[in-house]
């Protein structure tokens, strides 16, 4: 009897840097272990009241954590070093900025319906996008690249941008995660039951889906 595929729902937003670090080395570890698995992408907004022409990241880090430009400065070059060393390149600059994400999460959830190699295709296409190509995460155009880069119907997106088409799906899904204490990201619950949070580094999650694997998971709380 084949086992079934293990159900990883990734809680996080394109935004996140960490997300990023996160997913790479999950798929590393599922690589390692040859672990079947679906991944779904789950929406989280870690900005969602961000203004339309976003925020210089500097300038946004430290009015949101109060963190100096030194210490800002100094995590990015070690984010970079992390994605780099997991093939991933941030290319932040002085004037990098965040932006709103809430129309890629509903881009991200209709492509979950068409399959989930293709969210996980847009998710990386995302993250590309805001990270290394720097470009605005709100824009319409950058956005239609992504879906065309990866093989999705750019004409049925441009229709979901143009309207407010799973919008409130977004938002109900937004509240549901909230509603189970998921309050930072990425977090990543295998079977609905076992939560591994934060950008871990594969080996992280390698331990974790063997031992899920072989039954010596500790139970779910």
């Amino acid at each position: 009897m084949t086992a079934q595929p293990l159900r990883i729902d990734f809680v996080s937003d394109i935004a996140c840097p960490w997300c990023v670090i996160g997913l790479r080395g999950l798929l590393q570890a599922l690589e390692a272990t040859g672990a079947q698995a679906e991944i779904h992408f789950q929406p989280f907004e870690l900005n969602p009241n961000i203004a339309p022409e976003g925020e210089n990241t500097a300038e946004h880090v430290a009015k949101k954590y109060g963190s100096t430009r030194e210490r800002s400065d100094a995590a990015r070059q070690m984010i970079k070093e992390h994605g780099a060393a997991l093939g991933f390149n941030f290319n932040y600059g002085p004037e990098s900025r965040i932006w709103n994400t809430f129309d890629a999460h509903r881009l991200l959830h209709w492509a979950g319906h068409e399959g989930p190699d293709k969210q996980l295709a847009l998710k990386q296409a995302f993250f590309k996008l805001t990270f290394t190509d720097q470009r605005p995460s709100n824009d319409r155009a950058a956005l239609l690249d992504a879906v065309r880069e990866v093989g999705l119907d750019s004409a049925r997106a441009g229709q979901i941008l143009d309207s407010d088409e799973f919008a409130a799906d977004v938002r109900a899904l937004e509240q549901q995660w909230m509603r189970n204490g998921i309050r930072a990201v990425p977090a990543v619950i295998f079977n609905q039951k076992w939560l591994v949070q934060g950008g871990q580094p594969p080996a992280v999650f390698e331990n974790a889906i063997r031992n899920i694997l072989n039954g010596t998971a500790a139970e779910a709380r």
